[in-house]
């Protein structure tokens, strides 16, 4: 199981790759990865959590383990407060101090050229002209010295970082800028001075920092609105009868508690008494409500709507189904993708190239000829327009916005690389029952043989009624919802593998398969036909006889899911063949797949042998996909390259998989894929401005296409740079599945 820890200070993805390497370095370490947008690591292995904090440290930045509540407690509010914006209003803060001095710098080292109002003492002493302005300058420094700290702190490191280039630069136009002002004291000669740039360097960058942190801030939205769903309280019912208010990270599992219309459910129960309707939207993105009654599971933060419900806690703290989620999408966004190696590599390696080339551009032009003034000035455009954080956010936050979009709409990617992968598929195979099917056999049709159909479904009711077969079920429902009045059964017996017999008003009832009966009595030829229809159409035909005499048949089937046709056309028009996996018999089989719509089938495969099928799929070199809900489909779920469970299924076959999809809507699959092609088509996009940005930015502030770039417009290229980089991943909350 991975650890979980905060990391602060860092502040661009040479950061991260930082911390990422001096981790790994660590004995026992196995993997690490480090999230540059919510400032959290995920380290598995065996290594000690002190260890990794002190290898974090020693490489120029803090850590802390993460505080891991009990299974009894609420949500730990560890995780809100990482996911807070508490960077914007330090940010506007210092960008308002700065505003204010560098308005005062421009106005002395500016103002005169443009006729603005400059006192007499100041024209004529290029001294104090110079001395206001490195006050100022310097001013504007202070206001804004975690660039300098943190810049020269990760130098001497020898992991520079984005602060070291701004660091650098502003600090090199303010000591060059100082040296002159020196020279003038010997002469009294007004030289070229560059304290405004030192100061508009940091400033703009500051005002970059601030659009970049409330873009950030927007790409946790949804997760933040999750963690505002759960309740803070909850009413329980004690021993004694009586009704109290309890904090929800109090309550225990077995508590009795009640929820009245308008309030949401504190935690995950079920009902023991009242009905209700209940919006699920919060959850699933489902905005029809679910109707709720004795029996049924409801989940914590979804909102009665109607009626007053008494549960039994099942599911407390977290363990309940807001919680899984909030944590699936908190480790989705910590995790990173296959497609960010490429940006963390080049972001290892990117700061110190970008100092390298300022040296040779300074070197360069001296050796051309120019004064150190100018070569200088040339430099340091080179060390403010070039920007890593444009990589390295390139990737988190679009995985972190597509995330939260698929969380709002009940589609939870496990990790990043779910969220890649899920893009690529190619092929996907499903389960049938419970995944292109209900899973619950219902009564389809019903032939009596020359008597009323109520008196067919009285002795059928009556009969299957002592059953608990599914296919029993499904007669008994369906006898209930005609109203059709039971009658008691005496001798009851059920013969496994054929049917059941007993007594009712002092006749033999007997009921099951074709074979069976057919083996009692002998049935007209034209009424084994259409049981025969039935069966071909994918139905099994129950025979229902009494004393000898034929009373007539009654279909049932595992109905397909009323999306599933629309779910397997939608998946074949964006390119994905669709192969039905099912232990039913090759005719069954083909009757449901010709409902849906699909046109490979497997059929006849033993639980065990799906995950051999799934095999068998992935010779081709193809992606493949597998969606299931059962324990059976666990071993293929985990096989297939991406596993996507059905949110209805067993608790294994969510554990099992890579995705999950908390509808039970099979439309969902599709919706998956595309969510993730969108997402992986905006991280290509972002990778291509972050490159494209350094690759065109880079030569122009050196000077190589013949144009001077001054370091002030370097400084606000660099800060826009994120910025856009940023917004263009909060598109992807447009998306709509």
């Amino acid at each position: 199981m991975a650890e979980q820890f905060n990391v602060t200070g860092m502040s661009c993805a040479a950061c991260s790759a930082r911390v990422e390497r001096a981790v790994k370095k660590v004995d026992g370490v196995t993997s690490c990865s480090v999230s540059l947008l919510t400032n959290a690591m995920s380290v598995e292995g065996t290594a000690s959590p002190e260890k990794i904090i002190a290898a974090v440290q020693k490489a120029g930045y803090g850590a802390e383990l993460k505080t891991q509540p009990q299974n009894n407690s609420a949500p730990s509010k560890s995780d809100d407060e990482a996911l807070a914006d508490k960077e914007t209003p330090v940010l506007k803060r210092r960008l308002i101090y700065s505003l204010g001095f560098l308005i005062a710098l421009m106005y002395f080292s500016m103002g005169h050229m443009i006729n603005l109002p400059l006192h007499e003492y100041f024209i004529k002493n290029h001294i104090a002209h110079g001395l206001i302005q490195m006050i100022l300058a310097a001013i504007i420094m202070i206001i804004n010295q975690k660039f300098f700290t943190s810049g020269f702190k990760s130098l001497m490191h020898l992991a520079p970082n984005m602060d070291t280039l701004v660091a650098m630069g502003s600090m090199a136009s303010f000591v060059w800028s100082v040296y002159e002002l020196f020279l003038m004291t010997g002469d009294n000669i007004m030289r070229d001075l560059y304290f405004e740039s030192a100061g508009m360097i940091v400033t703009l960058i500051t005002v970059g920092k601030m659009l970049e942190a409330k873009s950030k801030g927007r790409t946790t939205d949804a997760l933040k609105g999750l963690m505002k769903l759960a309740p803070k309280t909850a009413n329980i019912i004690t021993n004694d009868g009586s009704e109290i208010i309890l904090p929800v990270e109090k309550i225990q599992k077995g508590n009795i508690f009640v929820v009245r219309p308008g309030e949401n459910i504190p935690v995950d129960g079920v009902i023991i008494e009242g009905s209700s309707a209940v919006n699920e939207s919060a959850l699933t993105g489902e905005s029809i409500p679910v109707d709720k009654s004795v029996g049924d599971f409801v989940s914590a933060a979804t909102l009665n709507q109607s009626g007053f419900i008494k549960c039994e806690a099942q599911r407390v703290g977290q363990d309940t189904t807001l919680s899984q989620i909030i944590k699936m999408v908190s480790e989705a966004a910590a995790t990173k993708a296959p497609v960010a190696k490429i940006a963390d590599k080049v972001c290892g390696i990117f700061v110190p190239c970008v100092i390298l080339i300022a040296c040779v551009t300074v070197i360069a032009w001296l050796l051309a000829g120019r004064n150190f003034g100018e070569a200088l000035s040339y430099g340091i455009a080179v060390l403010v327009i070039s920007c890593p954080c444009a990589l390295g956010l390139a990737t988190p936050v679009a995985i972190m916005v597509g995330s939260g979009v698929g969380a709002k709409h009940g589609i939870l990617f496990k990790n990043a690389a779910a969220l890649e992968n899920a893009g690529k598929i190619k092929t996907a195979a499903l389960d049938k029952t419970g995944t292109i099917t209900t899973g619950q056999p219902k009564v389809t049709d019903l032939e009596a043989n020359n008597i009323p159909d109520e008196e067919l479904l009285t002795a059928a009711y009556s009969l299957e009624n002592m059953s608990e077969h599914p296919l029993a079920r499904a007669v008994v429902d369906y006898a209930k919802s005609k109203n059709i009045e039971y009658k008691p059964v005496e001798n009851f017996k059920a013969l496994a593998g054929n049917g059941v017999t007993g007594f009712y008003n002092g006749h033999e009832i007997l009921g099951g398969s074709v074979k069976f009966i057919s083996s009692k009595i002998n049935i007209d030829h034209e009424f084994l036909e259409r049981a025969q229809n039935f069966a071909d159409a994918g139905k099994t035909p129950l025979i229902f006889v009494k004393d000898n005499k034929l009373l007539g048949v009654i279909a049932v089937a595992d109905v397909i899911k009323p999306d599933s046709q629309k779910a397997v056309k939608d998946l074949q028009n964006i390119g994905v063949e669709v192969v039905m996996l099912t232990g039913d018999n090759e005719r069954t089989a083909k009757a449901i797949a010709q409902q849906a719509g699909v046109n490979r089938v497997i059929a006849g495969i033993l639980p065990n042998e799906k995950e051999n099928e799934i095999r068998k799929l992935q010779a081709d070199n193809k992606k493949i996909a597998m969606v299931g809900d059962g324990i059976n489909d666990a071993p293929a779920l985990t096989r297939a390259d991406t596993g996507i469970a059905i949110g209805a299924g067993t608790d294994i076959a969510i554990d099992a998989a890579d995705v999950v999809l908390m509808k039970s809507n099979l439309s969902d699959v599709p919706a998956a894929i595309k969510l993730s092609r969108a997402t992986m088509k905006n991280i290509k996009q972002n990778l291509f401005w972050a490159f494209i940005y350094n690759v065109i930015g880079i030569p122009l502030a050196a000077g190589l296409w013949g144009f001077k770039l001054n370091p002030m417009f370097g400084a606000a290229a660099m800060s826009l740079s994120s910025f856009c980089v940023v917004t263009n991943a909060l598109r992807l909350n447009f998306f709509k599945p």
